[in-house]
């Protein structure tokens, strides 16, 4: 999967976080492929909101590190934490291997739904990345 390639499903933060959200009202959060991608190698994730647990929309809820650097997680919509996916603590590769499938960081259920429309679709964020490219718009 290239950096190009980002569902037209999910919505997108600034930040590269993604969130697909099912039928239920409860969305699915990891990083995207761009991000995966600029990180290079994933070797730790920390998830620290625990299933149970409130958090609000831009609030910080982990951490995820490569070989290059470390980057914080956000949460792109508030909600209360349904699932945190421990196979990815266990095993961060599967950042890098599928960002959009088994990579996926925690699962949400949304308590406004509505913030789903201050994110992104993925055509904006397709041009958030380009520019962000070295010698992009800025």
């Amino acid at each position: 999967m290239s950096d190009r390639e980002r569902p037209n499903d999910l919505r997108y933060r600034e930040t590269h976080e993604w969130i697909r959200v099912d039928d239920a009202g409860i969305g699915t959060v990891g990083i995207t492929d761009h991000a995966q991608e600029m990180l290079g190698d994933v070797v730790y994730v920390d998830l620290r909101p625990k299933a149970g647990e409130s958090v609000q929309a831009g609030a910080e809820v982990g951490v995820v590190e490569s070989v290059k650097t470390a980057s914080d997680i956000y949460s792109p919509v508030s909600g209360e934490i349904t699932e945190v996916n421990a196979a990815v603590i266990d095993d961060p590769s599967a950042v890098n291997s599928s960002p959009y499938g088994d990579g996926w960081f925690f699962r949400i259920r949304l308590s406004k739904p509505e913030e789903l429309e201050a994110l992104l679709k993925a055509d904006a964020y397709g041009n958030l990345c380009e520019e962000q490219q070295p010698g992009g718009a800025n």
